[in-house]
């Protein structure tokens, strides 16, 4: 299978390269950027060409598959191309920087047939199969994650400075990490549909257009969902401050680490499981899963509507709260 990769100087670009590289059977044949001197290390590690232009690479190579990355306000756009030239691809969340264009790019590949998965990578998650093993037939009460990265900092140091932009970025930590966890709540809940019910918004720690913080308040399905994210931590990338919180009808889960989870039972009988619980271990399995469910005919663990959908609950939250508006003052 003959991969090219789209928008290498996205931070996330090792998360795809290192797992096709380890595959005896696909080929990563091209890569793409904008800017030559990010793409050049990534085209030497794969042994490929590097391209300034995507739409030239892809015309050049003719790929089986392609992994969209870059700017997210350029990913609709790539998304457009991909599925009006048939390529299949995986596209980094969220796509899209508004949920009009979440929907449009949807609705191209829905309408055209093609395989479009987008790396909700959290349903590769443990967590997933232990509540359903531990506490089946159990509804689910209440869910609250807690997932609170490394500082803006680190985004000048990788050197994608537009994350820090509104315009070029569609948001903050709550698009880029809340939006994980809002398509976790609808897997947990059996994708029953959520309503924004709060949200509390700030930049006040880095005073930027994008927000630093977010807390979010969501209903549906019979449960109380809260998802906190932020740009606070001062941690190095990949590391987070995360609490998960799950109540059924008869357990508790709780993990504080990136590697246990609490299980108590109301009887207060209390057992722990090893296993990871952040996104960077599950990019490997969503690659190499991704690759097979096209090659066997099977449709993505997650797509672009599953993508929109989330994507709406971000703006409905980023409009209920006026503070949200004088993010875009930046530094005023």
């Amino acid at each position: 299978m003959r991969i090219v990769l789209i928008g290498v100087s996205h931070w996330h670009t090792p998360f795809y390269l290192n797992p096709l590289l380890d595959m005896a059977d696909v080929a990563v044949v091209g890569v793409s950027d904008p800017d030559p001197e990010r793409a050049a290390p990534v085209a030497a590690k794969a042994n490929c060409p590097a391209f300034t232009n995507y739409q030239e690479m892809c015309g050049k190579l003719r790929p089986d598959f392609a992994f969209a990355l870059g700017r997210h306000c350029d990913m609709a756009e790539e998304a457009r191309f991909l599925i009006a030239n048939a390529i299949p691809f995986a596209i980094e969340k969220p796509c899209a920087i508004s949920s009009a264009e979440a929907h449009d790019i949807a609705d191209r590949a829905a309408a055209a047939n093609l395989f479009a998965a987008v790396p909700f990578v959290f349903r590769h998650c443990p967590l997933i199969d232990t509540i359903k093993e531990i506490a089946a037939n159990e509804a689910l009460q209440y869910l609250s994650f807690k997932f609170v990265g490394g500082m803006v900092d680190r985004y000048r140091q990788q050197q994608v400075e537009w994350m820090l932009d509104r315009t070029t970025a569609g948001g903050g930590p709550l698009l880029n990490l809340g939006i994980h966890f809002i398509d976790l709540c609808r897997v947990l809940l059996g994708n029953a549909a959520l309503e924004v019910t709060g949200a509390a918004i700030s930049n006040r720690t880095a005073n930027l257009s994008i927000e630093d913080h977010a807390a979010v308040l969501m209903r549906g399905g019979g449960a109380t969902c809260v998802i906190e994210t932020g740009y606070l931590y001062p941690a190095p990338n990949s590391v987070f401050d995360l609490h998960y919180s799950i109540r059924t009808d008869r357990h508790y889960f709780a993990a504080r680490d990136d590697h246990t989870l609490e299980i108590i039972t109301d009887d207060r009988r209390r057992s722990t499981r090893s296993m990871k619980l952040t996104n960077v271990y599950f990019y490997p399995i969503f690659v190499r899963d991704t690759l097979q469910r096209l090659r066997e005919g099977r449709p993505p663990v997650a797509d672009l509507a599953d993508n929109a959908a989330a994507v709406d609950l971000v703006q409905t939250a980023y409009a209920i709260d006026p503070v949200q508006a004088t993010c875009a003052a930046g530094s005023r």
